[in-house]
């Protein structure tokens, strides 16, 4: 039977604290270069996992006869290119709505044009900075579905490359809603909860969607794994296009994206020379 991903949620925990916690409680300016630099890397590390990992492994399990109840037709409809392909288009699309009504993930460019005069004036109150705690909140949790499927398909090393690039992209995305959360909020107190709502909403989520999975067939434990593939393409996207498309940025900007890919890719051949990386399901 798998185990449940306990480490990976105390991980995903810590680093969530961390890189939320640390811009509250410390001097530092932002330095919008150097966390737009860790965002792409781990947007390439994010897509890479998405394209080399979780999708390959969830077409697997979706597609698998082990996870079939035998029920006659069933085998068909799983494996069936626009079921499977529907899979990781609800997951993209779920990230498009929530961002589409307000409910965005995306908190790198909201604080650029704050002073960082941290007088009250310049203080921003209603349901905007909400909703931005909110939409990374729900991202976070789809980071948790990804890990907690994983877990539950009983691949080791699926569940360590997913949660690797889970919790490489966690740490810059704390960071970036603990500083939004110093110039929304008036209270210090107030911006700890933001963080700690954001940094539990992962490792929540992966442990209820491991036990809520492992007794499942391994197809709908696939479908789950599309679905956060889904998110992953989204978020990978979403957080560099902008400065992709900025002509003083682009290149910069493309180059951290390919360094993430490579990193993620070189890992994964030398796991899979080394026989680390097995089936186990």
């Amino acid at each position: 039977m798998a185990s449940p991903p306990l480490l990976y949620a105390g991980l995903a925990l810590v680093f969530g604290l961390l890189g939320g916690l640390f811009p509250i409680f410390s001097k530092v300016k932002e330095n919008a270069d150097r966390l737009k630099m860790i965002t792409a890397i781990a947007a390439g590390i994010l897509l890479a996992s998405a394209m080399l990992v979780v999708i390959p492994e969830g077409i697997e399990l979706a597609s698998s006869e082990e996870g079939h109840s035998g029920e006659e037709g069933t085998e068909e409809e799983y494996s069936d290119g626009l079921f499977l392909g529907g899979a990781i288009l609800a997951g993209f699309i779920f990230m498009l709505i929530l961002e589409g009504s307000g409910i965005g993930h995306a908190v790198h460019e909201e604080h650029h044009d704050h002073d960082h005069d941290h007088g009250h004036d310049h203080v921003h109150h209603g349901p905007g900075g909400w909703m931005l705690v909110l939409g990374l909140t729900l991202h976070a949790a789809t980071d948790g579905l990804a890990i907690g499927a994983a877990a539950a398909s009983g691949s080791v090393a699926v569940t360590a490359t997913v949660a690797l690039a889970v919790l490489i992209h966690k740490a810059p995305a704390a960071f970036s809603l603990g500083v939004f959360s110093m110039h929304e909020r008036q209270e210090r107190k107030d911006s700890i909860r933001d963080v700690v709502i954001f940094s539990l909403s992962t490792p929540v989520m992966m442990i209820l969607a491991f036990y809520s999975l492992s007794g499942l067939d391994l197809n709908l434990i696939g479908l789950a794994m599309l679905f956060s593939a889904g998110t992953f393409l989204y978020v990978a996207t979403v957080d560099t296009l902008p400065d992709i498309h900025n002509p003083e940025t682009g290149r910069k900007a493309m180059f951290f994206v390919l360094v993430g890919v490579v990193l993620l890719s070189v890992l994964l051949l030398g796991a899979d020379a080394a026989g680390l990386i097995k089936n186990t399901h």
